[in-house]
């Protein structure tokens, strides 16, 4: 990397960036719903959307009339969902992410900040092949708060020691987009088609780009 640069380091959400697994998780949510004799909709996957695991497990634990102790059983339950599905179907990999990673981190440090659970960021990241590219892994699940709290971007560029001005931030969901910013760090969206981020979006990311494949970090206007 050079002095000239203006970035040292991007941080890619996942879930919608990297991997259109949106609609795997609502497909799990419904699935779970149903099997207890209640309905899950869109407008209630919507509230989940950027919380770690415990806020959007107490989520659902509210929205489905469940117990608190329910809590738990719940996050358990959802997460083994979704980690079967990445071992029975092809990963839903959006736009050959994983050699546009690793065109990106010939240049720029990389890390994944998700606000997925870490066994879904395991299965995820080995679905990707990503292993070895990624210079830091974080989940929400490891720190105070999910986005739009900054927490888990300023987790992603400590351990890649990088101070948060020199991060970019990679995210398509509104929530991802204000967690960058209230980190202190540029914020690209990139919109995901299957799961829309809330329309004023666009105005609060610093840069809007169409895909993976256009993005270069240096090349994004000052």
């Amino acid at each position: 990397m050079t002095a000239t640069r203006r970035f040292d380091a991007v941080l890619f959400d996942m879930d919608g960036v990297l991997v259109d697994s949106g609609p795997w998780w609502y497909e799990v949510r419904v699935a779970y719903a149903a099997a207890i004799g209640r309905p899950w909709t869109h407008d209630d996957e919507a509230l989940t959307m950027g919380g770690n695991s415990r806020e959007w497990a107490g989520i659902m634990q509210r929205r489905l009339g469940l117990a608190e102790a329910d809590v738990d059983s719940i996050q358990d339950a959802i997460v083994a969902g979704v980690v079967r599905l990445y071992r029975e179907r092809p990963a839903p990999v959006i736009d050959d992410a994983p050699a546009h990673v690793r065109r990106i981190a010939r240049g720029h440090a990389v890390a994944i900040a998700s606000s997925s659970h870490p066994d879904v960021i395991e299965a995820t990241v080995g679905a990707l092949g990503l292993q070895g590219d990624l210079g830091a892994i974080v989940s929400s699940d490891h720190v105070p708060a999910g986005k739009p709290a900054p927490d888990v971007y300023l987790r992603a560029a400590e351990r890649l020691g990088v101070a948060p001005g020199r991060c970019l931030v990679v995210e398509d969901s509104l929530n991802g987009v204000r967690a960058g910013k209230a980190a202190g760090m540029t914020v690209a969206l990139i919109p995901n088609p299957s799961v829309p981020a809330a329309a004023r979006a666009d105005g609060e990311a610093d840069h809007v780009v169409p895909s993976l494949a256009d993005l270069d970090p240096e090349a994004l206007p000052a």
